[in-house]
């Protein structure tokens, strides 16, 4: 069933209820009404002269449902646009409608369902309701849903007691319309003793399998992507997408899977503590889910590859499939029944005609009874003539000549009249040759349709076959699975070996950094020792020049300090610069390596500085 026809559905209970008189014309100010709130709820932009131009001839008149067809479809139905409006406010709009003039609860409060769960049996009713109007609902229909009720509910329906109802109820259109049914459930006949609140709960559970096609919600654990931790989440399945909330009330959303025709679902073993674990894989990531008991876990799973085979078969929802196929059942039944009605006539025709040639064989006989006696009777009043005859010949020997002459007459005429009867007597004959063909052929037509049921037997056992082979193809694809997971154990148990090496490597490496740093300490205790001896080589240089240039009689101590060294001032200048460009590169670089301090040490020594050593000796002959 399209979405225009569900919409029209509802649309057709809204006109309705606006046919005040039941005329099947309503006004056109009502109409314009209608059709407002319709742009509305369908999210259709507004267009308010259109019903006027349409309807340009009719001012004056109400208009039919024939006659609002054509503006419907070219200005509404055709500019819908599936998923771009909530369906459930259409629904209560033409609900809120129609309910307000052929809804009736019981005013004492007594009624089983609230408003809100009759607006939800009325929006049941139009999806399994047949596509031909007024609406009705066939009573296989009526049974299906009341089945689905008392199953959300834990309640077994009384087939027997629904039979006889709906065998009182009178069907003139071949099922029960909405306000029929909800009397029916108002009454409280087939829900005796069940609180309204259970009946909404079920009501509700119904609604959203059957008209949101929910085909399984329920709290499950899932293990997240980046955390990887395990959290309790609301899931909603549905045939395109599963669904996952906070809760139960479906108000924070949490993600959903998208799911496809290259989806699937598998059974894992236990572990992280989780029992009752499976998985959905799908082309880009793998959600790991844990479901409260085996039970559940069963359930998930084939409710999932259920929404799967839908989307491989291109089919948006399981309840439209469910309900076509249930009224293809029944077309095929009605047929059945039709071949049997029919040919039970035809035997029966074949009864009666066989009847009337056997009453035809009995009058014949009864004919040729009554002839033998009548022939009976002839002989022997023949006889007694005769015997008169002979009597008075004697007598009368001339009248017994002229006696005899039409005796001979009459007997040709008898002979004559035997004659006829043995045709018919033949005539009888061949038509019961002919009768009992027709029963030879008739026990041949019994033979054949034991042979058929012989073959009918024949292939549902090849199919019980068949099906035996399929589990034993299922059993070999679970040995085959249970081999992959121990494969996938043995890579996992590789690949954590792998990682202890790696965390050995790790560790071996850090000491390589550590024994780094430790040599990169000597090498700047080196630099720093290095330096000290330069400042001591500068100083020990200094007393030297002072040594080797002695203050003389009448020399003045200013003037030594000032110009009595000048011949050694440009190699203390140039050494006292190379320390400096030396100290600014240690302050821009790291810390030098072992080359690099091999070099300023060699650097060092060929700037002309003794070592600290000598210059200790340098110092120690003045003093002495």
């Amino acid at each position: 069933m399209d979405l225009r026809a569900e919409l029209l559905k509802s649309i057709w209970y809204a006109f309705t209820a606006l046919d005040v008189e039941k005329s099947g014309k309503v006004s056109k100010s009502q109409l314009k009404v209608l059709s407002h709130n319709l742009y509305t709820v369908l999210c259709i932009p507004h267009d308010p002269v259109a019903l006027e131009e349409h309807f340009r001839d009719d001012d004056d008149g109400p208009v039919s449902s024939q006659g609002y067809m054509p503006y419907l479809n070219k200005y509404i139905l055709d500019k819908v646009e599936e998923g771009a409006f909530v369906k459930e406010n259409f629904d209560e709009l033409c609900w809120t409608l129609t309910a307000k003039k052929n809804y009736k609860p019981d005013r004492n409060g007594n009624s089983i369902v609230s408003h809100q769960d009759a607006f939800k049996l009325w929006c049941l009713f139009n999806f399994l309701s047949e596509d031909k109007y007024p609406l009705v609902m066939v009573p296989d229909e009526v049974e299906y849903l009341l089945k689905k009720i008392c199953t959300a509910m834990n309640v077994e329906l009384n087939s027997c007691e629904l039979d006889d109802y709906l065998s009182q109820e009178p069907q003139g259109q071949g099922g029960l319309t909405v306000w029929q049914f909800l009397d029916m459930v108002n009454s409280g006949r087939f829900l005796r003793g069940i609180e309204q609140e259970a009946v909404s709960m079920a009501v509700e559970e119904v609604y959203q399998e059957v008209i949101e096609d929910v085909l399984k919600q329920g709290y499950l654990w899932k293990k997240g992507q980046l955390r990887r931790n395990w959290s309790e989440r609301w899931f909603t399945l549905k045939p395109s997408v599963l669904s996952y909330y906070m809760s139960e009330e479906r108000k924070e959303k949490k993600g959903s899977i998208a799911l496809d025709k290259h989806c699937c679902v598998e059974v894992l073993p236990d572990r992280d503590g989780k029992r009752c674990m499976f998985c959905v894989k799908t082309s880009s990531r793998t959600y790991e889910m844990s479901a409260s008991d085996t039970r559940q876990r069963q359930e998930w799973t084939l409710a999932i590859q259920t929404a799967i085979r839908l989307q491989a078969e291109g089919k948006k929802s399981l309840h439209k499939d469910l309900k076509q196929k249930r009224r293809e059942q029944r077309e095929q039944r009605e047929q059945r029944k039709a071949a049997k009605e029919e040919e039970t006539q035809r035997l029966k025709q074949l009864q009666e005609e066989k009847e009337r040639k056997l009453q035809e064989l009995e009058l014949l006989k009864e004919a040729q009874r009554q002839a033998e006696i009548l022939l009976q009777e002839e002989e022997q009043r023949r006889r007694q003539q005769h015997e008169e005859m002979q009597r008075t010949l004697e007598i009368q020997l001339r009248e017994a000549e002229q006696a005899r002459a039409s005796m001979q007459a009459e007997m040709v005429l008898k002979e004559a009249e035997a004659e006829r009867q043995r045709k018919r007597i033949l005539e009888l004959e061949d038509m019961q040759e002919r009768l009992q063909e027709a029963l030879q052929q008739e026990v041949k037509a019994r033979q054949d349709e034991e042979s058929v049921r012989y073959a009918q037997a024949r292939l549902l056992a090849e199919e019980e076959e068949k099906l035996k082979q399929l589990m034993k193809l299922k059993e070999e694809q679970e040995e085959y699975i249970i081999k992959t997971q121990r494969e996938k154990q043995v890579l996992k148990q590789e690949m954590e070996n792998k990682n202890k090496c790696l965390e050995e490597a790790q560790k071996q490496l850090e000491e390589v950094r550590v024994n780094r740093q430790r040599v990169d300490q000597d090498v700047m205790a080196a630099q720093r020792k290095l330096r000290q001896a330069s400042t001591n080589v500068k100083h020990w240089n200094v007393q030297m020049n002072r040594l080797m240039h002695p203050i003389g009689p009448g020399d003045k101590r200013t003037n030594v300090s000032s110009g009595g060294f000048t011949g050694y001032q440009p190699i203390l200048s140039r050494r006292d610069s190379s320390l400096k460009l030396k100290q600014k590169v240690e302050d821009k670089g790291s810390s030098p390596t072992r080359d690099n301090s091999k070099e300023n040490v060699s650097n060092g020594g060929n700037s002309g500085m003794p070592p600290s050593t000598d210059a200790d000796t340098m110092t120690t002959e003045p003093t002495n």
